[in-house]
């Protein structure tokens, strides 16, 4: 790959991993990049390294640029193994005695990941650094999203490198959103959706804090994706849509089905809501991908789950999204349940005790229907729907 030079003396010498389809129980058909950002100034300074099998990629786009053992300082942004992992095989090319700054968590961290004495520099917030010509900044973003996390800022540049803030799993040869477009939103949706919006709160912290400190932003490069380059403000704004949690007059039916009647049951559910002006999309759980229902989660207003009673219990593609959505935390939402049984009938119970524990709006008595629905029983389905209906469009 030739290494691209992103602005005047910061060029771009990550790597595209296009075959990965799975990243951390996240779908990535698109694959993703790990972007790693090299400043050639009096002092030459790489921020972020690759995965570990991508070691030999990145130092071969490096000296594209310039001699590894030029490089002066490394920056560890995120210590995750997808930003460090090449670390290690990084620094025994440049020179191990070379500083490696990072957060003071990302100092403990570094060291429990590789053993080898590296010359490890805790860096503290709002800490410069000047390189010669430009100066560093550093903002600590405990917990965006983990604890170790940092952005690095140039200054002179208005650049921040942001690590996984603001990014997408997406491989492609754009290197900016100009050059993609809006398609590249729906990426990064899924990343917030997917990532980060269990940290909700401190990313509107964060914002306010840049906001307050008059932080001026000519470019985003985040670890993951394209930088935000035409208008990083968009994704500044949008972070802060979905922080917020902000609900759009829609509905999404989760359910998995075993001979059908919990089908019947949500295709009811999805005409009666459709009938009452509501943005609805059922989806059959062995069909979407976990990563791709809580894109769909974020910007609903109800959650409607429908599940067969499978062993005294849920059906267990229930309980798995249950599980991961609780994990994420979705906020300000109307939840409701509904599912066919054949003896005892306990999944409907299930779910609802699962979406009061999300402190999810649980508007209506879940419904069920002993084995196959009758006339009345897709009637009641269908009122059912109107009323959850009803309660997002008031």
């Amino acid at each position: 790959m030739k290494s691209n030079e992103i602005a005047k003396g910061v060029y771009d010498v990550g790597v595209h991993d296009w075959n990965i389809s799975d990243f951390h129980g996240y779908s990535t058909p698109f694959g993703t990049s790990y972007n790693a950002f090299l400043i050639v100034d009096e002092k030459n300074v790489l921020i972020d390294t690759v995965k570990g099998e991508f070691a030999d990629e990145l130092i071969y786009n490096i000296t594209k640029v310039v001699d590894p053992k030029k490089i002066d300082y490394v920056i560890s942004n995120h210590t995750e193994l997808d930003h460090s992992g090449s670390l290690t095989r990084l620094m025994h090319r440049i020179g191990q005695d070379k500083p490696v700054y990072c957060s003071k968590m990302g100092l403990k961290s570094l060291s429990r990941h590789f053993r080898q004495n590296l010359n490890y520099q805790a860096v503290g917030n709002g800490q410069e650094m000047s390189i010669g010509q430009r100066t560093l900044s550093f903002l600590e973003t405990r917990m965006v999203h983990w604890p170790d996390s940092m952005f690095t800022y140039l200054k002179e540049q208005k650049i921040l490198f942001s690590s996984d803030g603001f990014g997408q799993h997406y491989a492609g040869h754009e290197k900016f959103d100009d050059e993609i477009g809006e398609a590249i939103m729906p990426h990064a949706k899924k990343y917030f959706a997917n990532i980060l919006m269990l940290y909700a709160p401190l990313i509107l912290k964060l914002v306010e804090k840049i906001t307050d400190m008059g932080l001026e932003i000519d470019m985003i490069c985040p670890d993951h994706g394209v930088c935000w380059r035409k208008d990083p403000v968009k994704i500044i704004d949008a972070y802060v849509r979905w922080s917020n949690q902000e609900s759009k007059k829609k509905a999404i039916i989760l359910y998995d089905t075993m001979w059908h009647s919990t089908e019947m049951m949500a295709n009811q559910i999805a005409a009666g809501l459709s009938a009452e002006g509501v943005d609805v999309r059922p989806m059959y759980l062995r069909k979407w991908h976990r990563s791709d229902i809580m894109t769909e989660v974020l910007d609903a207003k109800a959650v409607v789950i429908g599940s067969p009673t499978l062993n005294n219990g849920l059906f267990p593609t229930l309980a798995d999204i249950l599980t991961y959505m609780k994990g994420l935390k979705p906020k300000n939402k109307i939840g409701a349940a509904f599912g066919s049984y054949g003896w005892s009938g306990e999944a409907v119970k299930i779910i609802e005790k699962e979406l009061t524990a999300m402190k999810f709006d649980v508007i209506e008595p879940g419904i069920r229907v002993k084995y196959v629905p009758e006339s009345e029983d897709l009637d009641a389905c269908y009122t059912f729907g109107q009323k959850i209906g009803k309660a997002i469009m008031g």
